[in-house]
């Protein structure tokens, strides 16, 4: 059954494992007036008039929970079909970075449907693992995310949510890892990101107005940007789900600016408490080395920031357990962001 647009889902997480809370919880979060008025006020003597009554005036107009594209409108391809509709890809030269990268971009059904005209839908960017120069592992059948989703839409279990997978890289070599930051002296994929991205969809898509219908998830790779940007950008993402994420960039461009790496470490930002945000962070359960790596970083988190730990259980860090945990992270981001808003 489809959404109606003015719902927000708000559903439990039930995962088949134990969903252990490691974190300090979140902080506590025309009127009547006219000629005739002024008529009144005229008196029949040399004396000074008298003042009409104020005009009673109208309570404001609410405001909208739906942010209409501002445009300009970006030139999409379609690169793929899925059972959930077709994978479109633009190549977006960010006004704000100067980075020009590619971003594909999948539009639940419920979209384009006549009924949902004025809605606007809450925003899930995914980020890849590996280098992710030049594609997107959360475009392809490896990690179906839109079919899952739109099978969730349906049981009533999940938000359609408009799906978004830049690149994270502009070059193959992980010595030139960018790491999700603006490395002094490196092309800023960090502001690219974090503004630039969502830039282009507010342009370009009907979209839940304010930070409460966004999200990042990512895994590996992607689980360390994810973090990152949702602890460094507080302003612009709600929630984020990292799967098997490492939190300490190690690129070799940050030689010679270590304030800055470490301004752009999770590691370090998860115990800052300034981030209002709430994260799922994963560990699978078979790597003893990853699951007390998440386990620690967790426990650092620090009000207003939470952190929820799951551990996959016999999980690896591989791309086919990845696909398996896609169910319970689309569930955990429908009951922790907005869904589709309509006025």
């Amino acid at each position: 059954m489809l959404p109606q647009p003015r719902s927000v889902v708000r559903r439990p997480w039930a995962a088949a494992a134990a969903l252990l809370a490691l974190a300090v919880p979140l902080a506590a979060c025309g009127g009547s007036g006219g000629a005739g008025d002024a008529r009144a006020a005229i008196t029949t003597d040399h004396g000074p008039a008298k003042s009409a009554a104020p005009a009673s005036s109208a309570p404001p107009p609410k405001p909208s929970k739906v942010l209409m594209p501002t445009g300009p409108a970006a030139q999409l391809s379609k690169v793929r079909d899925t059972k959930a509709g077709p994978i479109m890809m633009t190549t977006l030269q960010g006004a704000k970075s100067g980075v020009s990268g590619k971003v594909w971009v999948w539009l639940p059904p419920q979209y384009d449907d006549p009924k949902y005209a004025k809605t606007g839908f809450p925003v899930l960017t995914l980020y890849a693992g590996g280098q992710s120069a030049g594609y997107n592992t959360w475009t392809d059948n490896q990690l179906p995310i839109q079919e899952v989703d739109q099978q969730l839409v349906e049981q009533g279990r999940a938000h359609p949510f408009i799906m978004i997978m830049p690149v994270q890289n502009l070059d193959s070599n992980e010595a030139k890892a960018l790491e999700c930051a603006d490395i002094p002296g490196q092309p800023k994929i960090g502001t690219w990101m974090a503004e630039d991205v969502p830039d282009f969809v507010r342009a370009n898509f009907r979209t839940v107005r304010g930070r409460d219908g966004w999200s990042v998830m990512g895994a590996s790779t992607g689980a360390f940007c994810s973090a990152k940007l949702a602890l460094q950008h507080p302003d612009v993402f709600r929630a984020a789900v990292p799967i098997d994420g490492y939190w300490n960039p190690d690129s070799p461009l940050w030689k010679g600016h270590e304030q800055e790496r470490l301004a752009n470490s999770p590691d370090q930002l998860i115990g800052a408490g300034t981030a209002d945000v709430r994260m799922l962070a994963t560990a699978g359960g078979a790597n003893a080395y990853e699951t007390k790596l998440v386990k620690n970083w967790v426990a650092k988190a620090k009000a207003p920031t939470t952190v929820e730990y799951y551990e996959q259980p016999g999980g690896k860090h591989l791309t086919s357990d990845f696909k398996k945990m896609i169910p319970n992270a689309l569930e955990w981001l429908t009951a922790n962001t907005a869904g589709p808003e309509s006025d």
